[in-house]
């Protein structure tokens, strides 16, 4: 993929306007898969179905692409693995628990345990690559605690979501996990994004659909209920999937965390809306303080603001009047924006899309 930063004003726009209606699309999600699992589609069925048949709409695109075809035909044993891998994570344990805790919990409550997925990547760091989060980041984490503690305080949590908050944990745990594992693979492997996307989708969604299939069953599958599975699949996924990657061209990875962060707050009032999930004035102050505080965590790795100690202060010098445009300085800023880019084009971002 080749980013431009050379990008016309009139394009920019567009670009953004195609991402927030693509977090739009992702956030839509959350209600038809409500609406399914309410109109007693299986959960695990219901996720095998989506992205089995997303996979199949992504195919053609592969299979039709003689350069792409032959990519695949050229896999070492290494490379299926590690999509093989990440189809695994991302797909059957990220995307199938989610499924099973929407079955339990409010779309709200289960977007708001996922917000802390940033977090959990950056105390990850600390674990296993010994990088300590910077005071933003623990500011960040801090918040968002904070903010959790707002919504679910005083703790009354029904019998019959118990179980939905133990598996919507297993899926925060499994959304981190491949998050880094998609980073890793997109930097490490060189294979195009639907490459990528279209192996893993494909592993991950039939593993899902033969589980599901065999130990929920298929249901009594309706008009309406394939008519969300291919809405999902098609306009959700495949569809959501190009337009997503299409605005990575374009825009930074700064700009798409912070146009995905909006997510957050459109489910909860889609939720409302559609699903008859009305939040208080304390739930809506813990969504907002979540989605900040994720934001702060999200954000600072690509800030390159050196720390109060490093600042220079020079009394005898006056304030610069040059002009910011002045040679060479645009040279620079677009010199930043492409390593910012290339150290992670895909932010991470809510795994239900």
């Amino acid at each position: 993929m080749t980013n431009n930063p050379l990008v016309h004003p009139k394009a920019h726009l567009t670009a953004i306007l195609q991402a927030l209606l693509v977090t739009f699309l992702w956030s839509t999600s959350w209600v038809l898969i409500k609406i399914g699992l309410r109109a007693s589609l299986p959960a695990i069925t219901f996720a095998g179905l989506r992205y089995t048949l997303a996979f199949l709409c992504l195919l053609p695109f592969v299979l039709f692409n003689p350069a792409r075809r032959n990519m695949i035909g050229g896999f070492s044993r290494a490379n299926w693995l590690q999509l093989a891998f990440l189809g695994i994570v991302y797909y059957t344990l990220t995307q199938g628990t989610q499924f099973v805790s929407l079955a339990y919990l409010p779309a709200s409550t289960l977007t708001l345990l996922l917000n802390f997925s940033p977090i959990v990547i950056a105390m990850s760091s600390i674990a296993f690559n010994h990088e300590p989060p910077s005071p933003v980041q623990w500011a960040g984490i801090v918040l968002s605690v904070l903010g959790a503690l707002v919504y679910f305080v005083p703790v009354h949590i029904p019998a019959s979501q118990s179980l939905g908050l133990l598996v919507a944990l297993v899926s925060l745990l499994a959304n981190s996990a491949s998050s880094i594992l998609g980073r890793q693979v997109n930097h490490q492997s060189g294979l195009p994004p639907i490459v990528i996307t279209t192996v893993s989708m494909g592993i991950g969604g039939l593993i899902l659909l033969i589980v599901g299939g065999s130990t929920q069953g298929f249901g009594a599958l309706d008009l309406k209920q394939w008519l969300i599975i291919a809405w999902l699949a098609v306009v959700n996924t495949a569809v959501a999937f190009t337009l997503w990657n299409n605005t990575l061209r374009t825009l930074t990875a700064i700009e798409s965390s912070i146009i995905n962060g909006t997510m957050l707050p459109q489910i909860a009032i889609l939720a409302w809306l559609f699903l008859d999930e009305p939040l208080s004035p304390k739930q809506i102050l813990g969504l907002v303080l979540v989605g900040i505080g994720a934001l702060m965590v999200q954000l600072w790795r690509y800030l390159r603001i050196k720390p109060v100690s490093q600042w220079k202060f020079s009394a005898s010098k006056k304030p610069s009047t040059a002009p910011r445009s002045k040679p060479g300085f645009r040279q620079k800023r677009r010199a930043r924006m492409v390593q910012n880019r290339a150290r992670n084009p895909h932010p991470a971002r809510v795994a239900l899309q």
